[in-house]
């Protein structure tokens, strides 16, 4: 049961308390935190698996697995706003007290600290006493995780621990993996991924530099990920499927007053928006410059030309 070349997982160091916690409530989308921000996550490509480890003193045992949706740095408010009991934790000041503990830091009134999200969809939980063992070759100076390629050897005991974890999760009626691409766990390789709707909050947010694609506006308050496509109409959570928009601009971009050239990624003004309300010129001279909205760096990221042709023929008021 071979992937195509290079196809890796990552085994993480997994806090029992944050495993129990979403374990219980049978959570399917999680914030694998970072307290300390971290670096950008790079170990596998969004789509890959993600298994959990407990520590030695929970019996160095895989509890679950997921699939990567990216990675994002947030402040504790942000990341708690989009994930809420998905991070792992009861509440807000839960959070909060776990992070300054793992610091090894008094709180401070009014502090926001980043920290590094891992964010992860269709997880699978299973019980610690029936969870397979952590890979033989784990060396106990391994704080974080580390990851396999699934056609190495070592790689092949990960491969099969997730098959475990998936017929368990199957068996015990925790859950039934829901569209796991391709022949087993699909090819990282291909991009964009369907993301989880927390996740797809924060990574367009990342992808768009928390600006306005549309103003430039950077007050994060204001910032809304928008469909462009909506998933009640048949759109997916992916971050081609996004546009970073300030609150306002969001609703008109919804209901057809501004739209989103699918080639030159020029801004549209419909005439409805002044015939309507007699007034958008703010919106009318940005138009007229002909310049494209601001676009994400990452290719992968920048708006789909299929879905801003569906808003152009089923949202765009003429």
């Amino acid at each position: 049961m071979r992937h195509h070349d290079g196809v890796r997982a990552y085994v993480g160091v997994t806090d029992w308390e944050w495993y129990q916690s979403l374990s219980r409530r049978g959570a399917t989308e999680a914030n694998f935190w970072q307290p300390s921000g971290g670096d950008r996550f790079r170990a596998i490509p969004r789509g890959a698996p993600f298994l959990f480890k407990t520590h030695r003193a929970h019996g160095d045992r895989l509890v679950g697995v997921g699939y990567l949706s990216g990675w994002a740095a947030l402040p504790v408010s942000q990341a708690w706003e989009f994930f809420g009991e998905d991070n792992g934790c009861s509440s807000e000041g839960e959070m909060r007290r776990r992070i300054h503990k793992y610091r090894g830091a008094a709180a401070v009134a009014n502090d926001d600290p980043i920290v590094g999200c891992i964010m992860l969809r269709d997880i699978t939980f299973v019980p610690s006493d029936r969870a397979p063992e952590g890979p033989p070759d784990w060396s106990r100076p391994i704080v974080r995780g580390k990851s396999y390629d699934l056609d190495s050897s070592s790689g092949s005991y990960v491969e099969s621990a997730i098959h475990q974890i998936l017929r368990l999760g199957t068996e015990d009626g925790i859950r039934t993996p829901l569209n796991v691409p391709g022949p087993v766990f699909g090819d990282p390789h291909l991009a964009p991924t369907r993301v989880g709707q927390a996740a797809f909050k924060a990574l367009v947010q990342e992808a768009y530099g928390r600006r306005c694609a549309v103003t430039g506006d950077k007050i994060v308050p204001v910032l809304q990920a928008a469909h462009i496509r909506p998933v009640t109409d048949d759109g997916e959570n992916r971050v081609d499927n996004g546009l970073l928009l300030r609150s306002d601009v969001h609703t008109l971009f919804d209901r057809g007053y501004l739209g989103v050239h699918p080639v030159s990624r020029r801004l549209l003004v419909s005439q409805r928006l002044r015939s309507d309300w007699g007034n958008g010129e703010e919106f009318y001279r940005r138009a007229s410059s002909s310049e494209p909205i601001a676009l994400p760096v990452e290719r992968a990221d920048q708006p789909n030309g299929e879905f801003l042709t569906w808003h152009m023929d089923r949202r765009f008021l003429t």
